[in-house]
């Protein structure tokens, strides 16, 4: 796969660089120092976090029968 390193805008092969998407180490280890610079943010929770226990409680309850069996049949 041929891309563009997202640093320098270098061309950059998937086949060639080990350091794909970047051209080099340098470009990945700036990227990697961005994110801990926290210059990049994540636009839109991945997870609705404003009712995580409904999904927690929707897990851990069992299915509902819609015909419960009877022992007395």
């Amino acid at each position: 796969m041929k891309l563009r390193c997202p640093i320098c805008k270098k061309p950059t092969d998937s086949e060639t660089s080990p350091e794909f998407p970047f051209c080099s180490n340098r470009c990945r280890e700036h990227d990697l120092g961005n994110w801990a610079m926290e210059k990049y943010k994540v636009a839109v929770p991945m997870i609705d976090e404003s009712e995580p226990e409904d999904i927690e409680n929707e897990a851990n309850e069992p299915a509902h029968r819609e015909h419960p069996e009877h022992d007395d049949e």
